[in-house]
């Protein structure tokens, strides 16, 4: 299973480092390439609620093999793009396939996992599973910036012999495959992928389209009134495709908040953090890579201690240390971002990593372990997509902040400089977008005039982009603290046996 789920985690960031490469090579505008970016997170957040019930329906091995035969087909047709006027929509939808596939293999692997070891050991399994995952994502830049050295079409390439290898181990392990007789909820899968699907493409495009745009708003509206249908769909049919009953369980419900909360920080971090870098540090993108592991040395040693508090006194101290450490971790880390230099900061990245490692596997564990009637692929399908939706919003929101806080410094500084306010405003603004508005601009090259404006202004702008980083990295501060008050609401209640919760929510549990 980990080797089949590391093509996802690689292939979420691998596209970006490349983008400058697929764009020059194939002919795409700035645009274009976003939208390649943005297909494969969009298909993912749309999906995943499907894949985890149709594991469920079919059997999480079934559903794996196709997952793995899905996304290692699409990752073929992605290296195959044309050049011309017909490679972006090729890419976009080859992405948007990967992203499907993805969201068939992840909830039926996690589920997998879950099943193979009794509750008193799942925390510890499911933390090296999640710290190998979130390895691979800080290792894929790496990996990217070697490949395309190449050419762009090998980081593609590369998924076909992953592909192969899972299968192969698959085949091997004879991992049984249970079905459910049950009938898939097609009404409500139509209505919680558009939902999902077109509230996460209004967050995705604000920063191109505006907040103030009608689009905009149309979108996440519209998205959101459908999740309501959704909802209201789910509790009166027979075989929802969620069981919405679940959130009946209080400690389930506070699980999903806690996720929720600490996803808000834990992928743009890895953004903005790697951008940081390369702009306040003046670091290369191995150098940010390497930056990045700060994050996931603290993350990967509290992960494991996170598992082994789950397994032996519940998920809620191990919810209640981490959002501490984090909410702590991001606020001293947002401090020491004006002294550039990663060796002041080093300590205070560990700390964040090593909050979100102590809650992320026991909450995603424990929600998992409450599944009603063992619906293990349903309820992961249900927590990732919280899981996407929250890193989107928290790469939305973040995005806009920084690019409002450090237009106003940076305005602050050419004007110190004798620069006119207006023209000083719109190089600020031009500064700030070309740094966070698209994927395949994030640090600034050549003689356009972000670059120019860097490189003649030196150390007054890295610091203007610091100090507007500031800003982000204590608004993940806050969302940890959020994590905090909602990982109180936990009873303190664990499961106890591989008894699952019934359709009436009742299950073997201990308070703690």
């Amino acid at each position: 299973m980990l080797f089949a789920v590391s093509m996802i985690f690689v292939d979420q960031t691998i596209v970006s480092i490349a983008a400058p490469n697929i764009t020059d090579d194939v002919d795409l505008s700035s645009s274009g390439m976003q939208q390649v970016v943005n297909s494969y997170l969009l298909a993912l957040a749309a999906f995943f609620a499907l894949g985890g019930r149709l594991a469920d329906i079919f059997g999480h091995r079934r559903m794996v093999v196709v997952g793995t035969v899905v996304f290692a087909g699409a990752s073929l047709l992605c290296s195959a793009a044309p050049v011309g006027d017909f490679a972006q929509s090729w890419l976009v939808l080859s992405r948007a396939l990967q992203g499907i596939g993805a969201a068939l293999l992840f909830p039926a692997a996690v589920a997998i996992v879950v099943g193979s070891f009794p509750v008193n050991e799942r925390g510890r399994a499911l933390a090296v599973f999640y710290v190998v995952a979130g390895s691979l994502t800080v290792v894929s830049p790496l990996l990217g910036g070697v490949l395309t050295t190449w050419t762009w079409r090998a980081i593609f390439w590369v998924n076909l012999p992953i592909a192969l290898v899972s299968l192969v181990l698959i085949a091997s392990a004879r991992i049984p495959n249970p079905r459910r007789p049950e009938r898939l909820d097609v009404p409500g899968a139509a209505l919680v992928a558009s939902g999902l699907g077109l509230s996460v493409l209004g967050l995705q495009q604000a920063p191109s389209w505006g907040w103030g745009a009608f689009a905009t708003w149309a979108c996440i509206i519209g998205g959101l009134a459908l999740i309501v249908l959704f909802c209201r769909h789910e509790l009166l049919t027979v075989d929802p495709l969620i069981k919405l009953r679940v959130f009946r369980d209080r400690a389930f419900t506070a699980d999903v908040l806690v996720l929720f909360c600490a996803m808000l920080a834990f992928v743009p971090v890895m953004f903005f953090a790697s951008v940081y870098a390369q702009i306040s540090l003046s670091a290369s993108t191995y150098q940010a890579g390497f930056y990045l592991l700060y994050f996931f040395a603290g993350f990967a040693l509290a992960a494991q201690a996170g598992g082994r508090i789950l397994d032996k006194r519940g998920a809620r101290p191990a919810m209640l240390i981490g959002s501490a450490l984090g909410c702590l971790g991001f606020a001293l880390w947002a401090w020491k971002l004006t002294v550039l230099s990663a060796h002041d900061q080093w300590p205070y990245v560990c700390l964040a990593g090593a909050g979100i490692g102590f809650l992320l596997s026991p909450a995603s564990t424990d929600a998992v372990n409450r599944a009603i009637d063992s619906s293990y692929g349903e309820v992961t399908g249900l927590t990732q997509t919280v899981r996407n939706y929250a890193s989107a919003l928290g790469m939305t929101v973040f995005g806009t902040i920084l690019v409002h806080s450090t237009t106003s410094r940076v305005t602050s500084t050419l004007t110190a400089t004798g620069m006119p306010e207006g023209e000083a405003r719109s190089a600020a603004r031009g500064v700030a977008e070309a740094i966070t508005g698209h994927p395949d601009d994030r640090r600034p090259t050549g003689d356009g005039p972000a670059a120019t404006l860097i490189r003649t202004s030196g150390r007054a702008i890295r610091a203007d982009y610091a100090a507007g980083n500031q800003w982000v990295f204590s608004g993940m501060a806050i969302a940890l603290g959020l994590a905090f008050l909602c990982a109180l609401l936990h009873p303190g209640t664990r499961v106890t046996d591989e008894a699952a919760p019934t359709e009436t929510g009742g299950h073997r549990s201990t308070p703690h």
